[in-house]
């Protein structure tokens, strides 16, 4: 162990190329500036834990409080975690949305709004959409149903875990279908964002990425194939 941050220089280029032993794979964990060095500095492969910019969509079809619920537990239940919602999207034609800010607010969360949702909130600026708050604080915005939603997401998600809460099974479909997240969920909270909650055990984080692993990476996402075969002289001939 150092704290020399030469080595980290040395790591990132430890591909094989000079005669030195080769690292297999880089798997940073720290603050956005580390991440971002590695990703662009590393000769060998990385596995990036990014950001957990992760929305819940409150569908026109969900049950108010079953909606109110996973809203103030994705949340609220641990602010400081990866899977912790940060926006919460509401569909235009659900039965209350000002009623749903209400209970995060009642809840003790911080909320800062879009348009068409309150006049005494505050108004979330466009950097909003885009902030991992970590803390009790949330943005909240109405959005034109299912695909409004996805457009959002598309836009200012994370690829790591996005929620929607609803009792149409075909929005549904379309949303778990539609939304490019390591991590979809329906009618569930974002907190279900860990490895021993899918049973794979202690995670070393949650991958965005499409190589090689992708969500809660464990043990098993560390691991890779050998091919052995065994013949009796077969030729392909």
């Amino acid at each position: 162990p150092t704290t020399d941050r030469a080595a980290v220089g040395a790591m990132l280029t430890a591909d094989g190329s000079n005669g030195a032993a080769a690292i297999d794979l880089i798997v940073p964990r720290g603050g956005k500036g580390l991440v971002a060095r590695v990703q662009s500095e590393a000769r060998v492969p990385v596995l990036a834990h990014l950001d957990g910019i992760n929305h819940v969509y409150v569908d026109g079809s969900a049950d108010p409080a079953m909606a109110a619920a996973i809203v103030i537990d994705a949340k609220l239940r641990r602010t400081g975690v990866c899977g912790s919602m940060e926006t919460l999207l509401i569909d235009r034609a659900f039965p209350d949305p000002a009623a749903l800010v209400d209970r995060l607010v009642t809840a003790g969360c911080e909320v800062r709004v879009g348009p068409g949702l309150s006049d005494t909130l505050p108004a979330a600026t466009e950097a909003d959409w885009d902030t991992e708050y970590l803390d009790a604080i949330a943005s909240v915005a109405l959005v034109d149903g299912v695909d409004g939603a996805i457009a959002h997401i598309a836009r200012h998600g994370s690829h790591h875990t996005d929620a929607i809460v609803a009792a149409d099974e075909a929005v549904a479909q379309r949303f778990l279908t539609q939304v490019d997240s390591a991590i979809v969920l329906w009618n569930a909270s974002t907190q279900f964002a860990d490895g021993g909650e899918f049973g794979l055990g202690a995670e070393i984080g949650i991958a965005t990425g499409r190589l090689h692993a992708r969500g809660p990476v464990a043990l098993e996402g560390l691991t890779t194939y050998k091919w052995v075969g065994y013949g009796t002289g077969q030729v392909r001939g």
